[in-house]
């Protein structure tokens, strides 16, 4: 989860300083702030899946999962909300594609996932 975070803020702080320096600063920081509207209710929602639960079992689990994603989702729109309302200015094209910069590299975390989990398989089949 982790590793999937810092991609997603690596990845829109890349995509703020291509804004900052091709269209100005006022793209730059607005790239910057899409980037943490999409960062910070991931981490929520990771930190929701992380948390020890009492008890064993599905429902635990499922629970933080839905409050998570509430919770996400709840977090995402009160972020653009913020945005929009109290950053002046703004422009908003560079706030939406550092959102989408984060949330593309959300898929790269699907493969980063895949790598790590088929080399313990292997390592482990081998070490038997």
């Amino acid at each position: 989860m982790v590793k999937v975070l810092l991609l997603q803020l690596g990845l829109g702080m890349v995509v703020a300083m291509l804004f900052w320096g091709t269209n100005g600063y006022v793209s730059g920081y607005s790239a910057a702030l899409g980037s943490l509207t999409c960062v910070i209710p991931n981490a929520f929602l990771a930190l929701r899946l992380a948390v020890p639960r009492d008890g064993s079992g599905s429902r635990p689990l499922m629970r933080a999962a839905f409050t998570g994603e509430l919770g996400k989702l709840a977090l995402t729109v009160i972020l653009f909300t913020v945005a929009f309302t109290l950053v002046k200015p703004l422009a908003a094209g560079a706030l939406f594609a550092g959102f989408i910069a984060g949330q593309l590299a959300t898929f790269a975390g699907f493969f980063l996932s895949d790598a790590t989990t088929d080399t313990r398989t292997t390592s482990n089949n081998h070490g038997e």
